[in-house]
């Protein structure tokens, strides 16, 4: 397993366990509603660079993909 994919793995950890507790489910089901987000599928893809980012961030996005229904990312 190259570097990236192993950081992809354990932001992938940090957020379904952020969700788990934040929205106090079962693990499984927070696993299940990252996976099937737009955020899982960018982190996935080593070009967005999204996985060099920290947990917080990304869940961020992810909050706002759920809160949305799209990733809604502020202009600097």
């Amino acid at each position: 397993m190259n570097e990236q994919k192993q950081l992809i793995e354990y932001m992938i950890q940090d957020v379904v366990d952020m969700l788990a507790t934040d929205q106090n489910i079962e693990y499984d089901e927070a696993m299940n509603k990252f996976y099937n987000s737009e955020v899982f599928e960018k982190l996935q893809d080593e070009e967005t660079g999204l996985y060099l980012e920290s947990s917080g961030y990304v869940y961020d996005l992810f909050k706002d993909e759920l809160n949305f229904g799209h990733i809604i990312q502020a202009e600097i």
